[in-house]
């Protein structure tokens, strides 16, 4: 069972400078951090690098003892070196004084010379004998750890020795700087020889990064969420002792933890504090003098950083009085000061081990006490005196200050807050009947706007089965489970059942049943056909018609219009255009956010490129503008795949991994996210990472995923088998997503998976076939709005007139090629381009009739050559690499128009594509095929890799993190 990192994390910039001044000799570095920080972490890593494989290690580890024995750690780490370190330059005779320390080393030690009866000179004779020993050894480095116990001997030793370094040595001493005099850790009369080289390396914490890296080493790898990682940093501070002291305790009988989820994030919460902290904190608490303790034990229950005037307040001491107890407790490593004039925990682990040093009818006195004088703070902070009445016991005042407080975060849009609150209170056995209607009723308006799905799903079924629940509040809480629940992984189909049952229980309350058919009207949810969706878009008009009420109306527009007009309706725009272009209402904001980025979601979709991307920012700005956690999510996503489509391709894919990490729990976005990102790796050849990608959207399921995504994700399915000449494969693969997009009736969101059926059936001989998907699709998307599916009518139909050698198929592929060019979609005007070029090429070889030639020369194979520039621009360095394939095939070469450049040590575009399929794990043979290079070729590639980075294997290469993998 692993406890530690097996991999060093978040320091490699000073590791990075422990090296260089340790390759550098002489040399002295201070390694500064506090305690549990990972000073000796890092030491070791560099004990155990090969920079250093000449070099001799002696360390020596000061302890806290009351009365440390003078000169003892250093001595300590030349008696532990015995005979396994000897000398390579011949003993100074003074050296024989260390005999009598140093009876180990008698056999390399000359004689010892006679006493000097003067206490001052045998002092200094003895420096200059470890000085002189020091430098016998030759390259050697020093590692005192803890500096700040070290006796006042030794640290007079080390204080001799800096000031002239033996000429091969390195000093490497640790220590906290808050337990030295100064912070200097050898006092501020030390000075090193001008001609040494000397550093100062603080180790601070580890960030939310650095923490969610450091907890993946240590459980194996396993995924991390960004939201438990933020959590575990601010119960830690990213101090990595800490850190995995509280993973220890999170550990379950197998072993095992829990990183994601609401259970997660649960244990976490309610995690014992590490004994070895709760120890600390009993050790460091004994030594206060009374004052100072119970000042830190008030802090602790206030549980925020609290002013002196709080503190005195709370104790009942004098300001003299709560400043020496404060600084008291500062100098003890207890509190520390928090921001401007305020005082508070290191972490959240420390305080809580200082907060159950408190008997419990204590802990209830103080929480009183903070609710009194909280109340009177103007504003009043809602959160905190719900939090102190709920633990002093005081049931009605936290009743009234958490709804209170869920009512003012949700007006502020936070979401969170709001819920948390309403979730504590609905837990309680003790709520009358009416107070568990209100509540409920608020939790269901509240639960859909913010981020926390799972844990709030579950606060909302409990309550279905709760006897308390009042029937008139029971359709409100089921429409807000089916909501939640259709944007969760595997939950459409049973949030549409929710959804579709909660309509019958409404019939009293109209405008929530309105908003629940809304709901079932949203086109893009599982595999029912369009047709039904239509069905419940009619019943919203019909029933918003006449409603007089203008927020609602807005509410509902923003769900209806952009549904029709993700199906290509054009009596959408007619609709759009009602939407107001200002509101009265933070309420209202939040819907006219929600209405421009559901417009922007739809045209993304249908190829209103441009015009998608104008409602977008929009969209963000008012959704931003009045805390619409939600909205922007789905903004975020819309927005990446944006840049899909419109080729700005430059560092979407790591943008859209880590949109994917924060919003995994959210289906509607990670699925989209993980198309995107599965048809990035198609386009650069990357095969195991794009079928990992595109099976994250739900083509397993259909009935449980969003359709446009799946049936986007059969068309970047097709182009990867396509690519890997997968040719039967992929028309099987056609023929499911065919069926479908025939079931839902989906030909609308078909543009990209149409023309790749029509050729993946063409390649396989099945002509008849391909041509009724073609006619089918020309059919189904005549008099629609949709851009994207017209582009691709005129491919579906010059593919067609390419295999029967019909003379139409170059203006038919030409004009594909501009439909996409003017979307602008331009990877899928490229494809186009090439499929183009192919054939005029393929036709011009066949007949020797050059007469096919355009005079846009595409009948040239040199053309090949542009079409590659334009995928590298792009970066789709596969496709790029399939285009210059094919010059070399017709026997054109293309040299490079800015020259050849050299790249030095720094790895080229071409060793970086081969590091990338190194990492995922593809043999040589494999990187040749998806490169077009011979695998020759690639072997110089790896090697080269290999050398640059100073790797010594590719098994290397695969583990290694990924802050050291660039140059």
């Amino acid at each position: 069972m692993r406890t530690t990192s097996p991999v060093l994390v978040g320091r490699t910039a000073e590791l990075n400078t422990l090296l260089d001044y340790a390759t550098d000799s002489p040399s002295a570095i201070f390694v500064e951090g506090e305690a549990g920080i990972g000073k000796t972490r890092i030491v070791h890593e560099l004990i155990e690098h090969p920079r250093l494989a000449g070099k001799r290690f002696l360390t020596a580890h000061c302890q806290p003892m009351r009365e440390p024995f003078p000169y003892g750690v250093l001595l300590d780490a030349l008696r532990a070196a015995g005979n396994r370190i000897t000398p390579v330059t011949e003993l100074s005779p003074v050296t024989g004084v260390l005999r009598s320390y140093l009876p180990e080393l008698a056999g390399i030690l000359p004689p010892a010379p006679e006493q000097l009866h003067d206490t001052r000179a045998e002092r200094h004779r003895l420096f200059r004998a470890v000085r002189e020993l020091l430098d016998a050894f030759g390259h050697t480095v020093l590692i005192v750890e803890d500096l700040h116990w070290a006796d006042e001997d030794s640290r007079d030793l080390l204080r001799f020795l800096l000031a002239e370094l033996p000429s091969h040595f390195t000093l490497l001493v640790t220590y906290r700087r808050e337990e030295v005099a100064g912070g200097m850790p050898l006092g501020p009369a030390c000075r090193s020889s001008a001609s040494d080289k000397t550093a100062t390396v603080v180790v601070g914490p580890l960030d939310v990064s650095g923490v969610q890296r450091l907890t993946a080493a240590i459980l194996g790898d396993c995924f991390v969420s960004p939201d438990f990682a933020a959590r575990l940093h601010e119960r830690t501070a990213g101090i990595p002792f800490v850190l995995e002291e509280t993973l220890r305790a999170l550990r379950d009988p197998a072993g095992a933890v829990r990183t994601d989820g609401v259970r997660a994030r649960r244990l976490l919460e309610e995690a014992e504090v590490p004994a070895l902290l709760r120890e600390a904190a009993l050790e460091r608490l004994s030594r206060l003098s009374d004052s100072a303790r119970r000042t830190t034990q008030t802090a602790a229950v206030l549980g925020i950083p609290a002013s002196t005037r709080l503190l005195g307040d709370m104790t009942a001491f004098s300001a003299e009085n709560v400043r020496a107890a404060l600084t008291e407790a500062i100098e003890a490593g207890i509190l520390f000061e928090c921001g401007r004039a305020r005082y508070g925990f290191r972490h959240a682990l420390a305080r809580q081990a200082v907060y159950w040093t408190l008997p419990g009818p204590d802990r209830e006195r103080l929480h009183a006490r903070a609710a009194i004088e909280l109340a009177r703070t103007v504003p009043q902070p809602l959160v905190r005196l719900a939090e102190h009445s709920r633990y002093a016991g005081a049931h009605e005042d936290w009743l009234y200050y958490a709804e209170a407080a869920s009512d003012q975060a949700g007006e502020v849009g936070d979401a969170a807050t709001a819920t948390s609150s309403l979730q504590a209170l609905l837990d309680e056995a003790d709520l009358a009947p009416s107070d568990v209607g209100r509540l409920a009723g608020k939790l269901s308006r509240v639960a859909y706007t913010g981020l926390n799905q799972h844990e709030v799903t579950a606060a909302l079924e409990r309550l279905l089965s709760d006897s308390r629940l009042p029937a008139s509040v029971r359709g409100e809480v089921r429409l807000a489970l089916g909501l939640l629940l259709s944007r969760q992984s595997g939950g459409l189909e049973s949030g549409r059942t929710a959804i579709t049952n909660a309509i019958d229980e409404l019939t009293g309350r109209p405008q929530l049943r309105v908003k629940a058919m809304s709901v079932l009207a949203q086109p893009y949810i599982g595999a029912v056909a369009l047709g039904e969706h239509r069905a419940w878009m009619s019943e919203v008009d019909r029933a918003v018609e006449d409603e007089p009420d203008a927020s609602f109306r807005l509410s509902m527009l923003a769900n209806n219009a952009p549904a029709q007009l993700m199906i290509g309706e054009p009596s959408a725009w007619r609709a759009i255009e009602r939407l107001p272009t200002s509101t009265d209402t933070s309420h209202e904001q939040r819907d006219l956010a929600r209405a421009h980025c559901n417009i922007a979601d739809s045209c993304s979709w249908v190829g209103h490129f441009e015009t998608a991307r104008g409602y977008l920012n929009s969209g963000i700005r008012l959704a931003n503008d009045c805390g619409a956690p939600f909205i922007v999510s789905t903004a975020r996503a819309t927005r990446a795949h944006l840049d899909w489509v419109t080729g700005h391709w430059h560092g979407l894919a790591e943008r859209a991994a880590t949109l994917h990490e924060e919003y995994r729990d959210l289906l509607p976005v990670a699925s989209e996210l993980s198309l995107i990102m599965g048809c990035l790796a198609v386009a650069t050849g990357q095969w195991q990472r794009a079928e990992r990608h595109l099976r994250d959207t739900g083509m397993d399921d259909p009935n449980n995923a969003y359709a446009p995504v799946v049936v986007n994700a059969y068309a970047a399915t097709l182009r990867m088998l396509s690519a890997q000449r997968e040719h039967d494969r992929a028309a099987e693969i056609a023929d499911i997503g065919i069926r479908l997009v025939r079931r839902k009736e989906a030909w609308v969101w078909a543009a990209e998976l149409v023309p790749g059926a029509v050729a993946a059936q063409l390649r396989v001989g099945r002509v008849a076939a391909a041509e009724r998907v073609a006619e089918t699709f020309d059919t189904a998307v005549a008099g629609l709005d949709a851009p994207a599916a017209r582009a691709a009518r005129p491919m579906c139909r010059g593919l067609l007139a390419a295999r029967c050698g019909d003379e139409r198929a170059g203006r038919l592929l030409e004009e594909a090629r501009d439909r996409a060019v003017n979307l602008p979609a331009p990877y899928f005007a490229a494809l186009a381009a090439e499929r183009l070029c192919r054939w005029r090429v393929e036709r011009a070889r066949t007949d020797r009739d050059r007469t096919t030639e355009s005079a846009d020369g595409c009948a040239d194979p040199a053309a090949f050559g542009a079409l590659a520039e334009e995928f590298d621009a792009l970066g789709a360095t596969h496709d790029a690499a399939r285009c210059r394939y094919a010059l070399r095939e017709h026997g054109v070469t293309q040299s490079s128009r800015r020259g050849r450049r050299g790249y030095g040590e720094q790895l080229s575009p071409r060793e970086e594509e081969v590091c990338r399929f190194v990492r995922d794990g593809n043999t040589n043979r494999e990187i040749a095929r998806v490169m077009f290079l011979s695998t020759r070729t690639v072997e110089q590639h790896v090697a080269n890799v290999l050398r640059k980075l100073k790797l010594a294997s590719r098994e290397q290469l695969r583990h290694r993190s990924p802050e050291h993998r660039r140059v």
